[in-house]
């Protein structure tokens, strides 16, 4: 596992990326090279190659095709694998548009991006994912059979992550609660390192909640440290793998001695600049569509374009969010804060396409420019609901300690919250940006954004 910007990337993804960025690169540059006719010095042709490349890549990485915490259906793969060219051909061809004298090479264009495209499915699943099975294996053992055990299961399973093999649990003599099956349950009664040693084992999960009163091995965890095999606890896995930090396995020293959570000057400026280069391009290049769902709304009739509403920010500051008016102008007739349900009858013809598009969310691009939000960070709450999930969820209000933002992890990561159990689902995304965010992390969900706007993931 490799940290870079502070992002965790397995050596299998690495190898996966690195795999898929040459064959495109070669596919393309090949192609643009074996036509005698072209004149284009081969430095500018190499660019263009490069910048087809790194597009798809990045692409394919926002639709979802190298990680995420679920494993996708034959059709959601399918899907993506189209949706991604389909966003990323026209836009790596507009970028070489720019280029310098790469003009002669646009009666190519068209086979080069073919033969990148359909050799880089056979290199995925002929080449890459047989040899990372083979080579690049992550031996993983869960320490522990009890619920926390159990969880880990799931989610390696729901997840399927690349290389990442689960090789069994060890159980402990002082818990004798198992829900795991027997039959997964390696190495009754020997040592743990010597069972490590055995199969071997890269990484030990320690899934126990309760740690003190001698519950765990702890010199053979230290002798399995010192041969080199990582030692992981239960929020260090999730976060690491998933992207999230469990509330369940959360404690306050956690929160205090953990790395992350850095909100320094410079931190600050750099994400000022980002929100304000965003934002105003966003404005300029999304303002006919908003002028057009203006004018349906208006057209539709019953009330406001733009709609007002208190919101909870920074350290807990309040201030007024702007949206497009997507409901009922009498929706809320009781004065009572109440979440959108599924087909939630208060949504208008017109707010139900602006609310799966994300269009009624643009206004809050004026929020950005002022200050108030930030183009990424955890989505902001009403007051009502921001006191009653405080109350009920722990740690809830750590996640004000960054300003809201119109996109974030947790809306790339999960679907809507309605309900209590869904928001602290959506707070253990929103604790892992606030832990871990960079400009690497916003980019990466800028990108992701574009995936959940083009499939509605998550609308209500």
């Amino acid at each position: 596992m490799f940290n870079l910007f502070r992002e965790n990337i397995s050596g299998a993804t690495l190898f996966q990326l690195g795999a898929e960025l040459c064959w495109l690169f070669a596919a393309i540059l090949l192609v643009l090279q074996l036509d005698p006719a072209h004149t284009v010095a081969r430095s500018d042709v190499a660019l263009v190659a490069f910048v087809f490349a790194a597009t798809i890549v990045c692409l394919n990485g926002a639709f979802g095709l190298y990680h995420r915490a679920q494993a996708l259906s034959v059709g959601a793969y399918l899907l993506r694998v189209v949706l991604a060219p389909a966003v990323g051909i026209p836009l790596a061809f507009l970028v070489a548009q720019l280029l310098p004298g790469t003009a002669p090479l646009e009666q190519d264009w068209g086979s080069a991006v073919l033969l990148a495209l359909l050799g880089l499915l056979l290199v995925r699943h002929v080449v890459v994912l047989p040899l990372v099975a083979v080579l690049l294996p992550h031996r993983v053992l869960v320490l522990g059979t009890g619920p926390e055990a159990r969880l880990v299961e799931a989610s390696l399973t729901a997840a399927n992550p690349l290389g990442i093999q689960l090789v069994g649990f060890y159980g402990l003599d002082k818990m004798q609660e198992s829900v795991v099956p027997a039959a997964k349950i390696v190495a009754r009664g020997a040592a743990l390192e010597d069972t490590v040693r055995q199969l071997g084992i890269d990484e030990v999960i320690v899934a126990v909640r309760q740690q003190r009163g001698g519950i765990l091995p702890l010199r053979s965890l230290l002798e399995c440290r010192l041969d080199g095999v990582q030692i992981t606890d239960l929020a260090r896995y999730f976060e690491r793998v998933h992207g999230q930090v469990p509330i369940e396995s959360l404690k306050v020293s956690w929160l205090i001695y953990g790395h992350g959570f850095r909100q320094n000057t410079l931190r600050s400026a750099v994400k000022r600049c980002f929100d304000l280069i965003v934002s105003a391009t966003l404005i300029v290049l999304a303002s006919p569509i908003m002028l057009l769902a203006a004018l349906l709304i208006a057209a539709e009739g019953g009330g406001p374009i733009i709609y007002r509403q208190e919101r909870v920010g920074l350290r807990g500051r309040t201030f007024t969010v702007l949206k497009f008016r997507s409901m009922l102008p009498d929706a809320e007739q009781d004065g009572k804060a109440t979440w959108a349900a599924r087909n939630d009858s208060r949504v208008t013809r017109v707010g139900r396409f602006i609310r799966r598009a994300r269009i009624d969310e643009l206004p809050q691009l004026l929020n950005v420019l002022k200050g108030e939000m930030s183009f990424v960070g955890p989505r902001p709450e009403r007051p009502e609901f921001v006191a009653m999930l405080t109350e009920q969820i722990p740690f809830y209000a750590v996640r004000h300690s960054v300003k809201p933002g119109l996109t974030g992890w947790a809306q790339v990561r999960y679907s809507y919250g309605a309900t209590v159990e869904q928001s602290i689902r959506k707070l253990e995304y929103d604790l892992y940006y606030v832990k871990n965010h960079t400009l690497l992390l916003d980019l990466v969900i800028l990108l992701e954004t574009v995936r959940v706007v083009l499939l509605g993931e998550g609308a209500r």
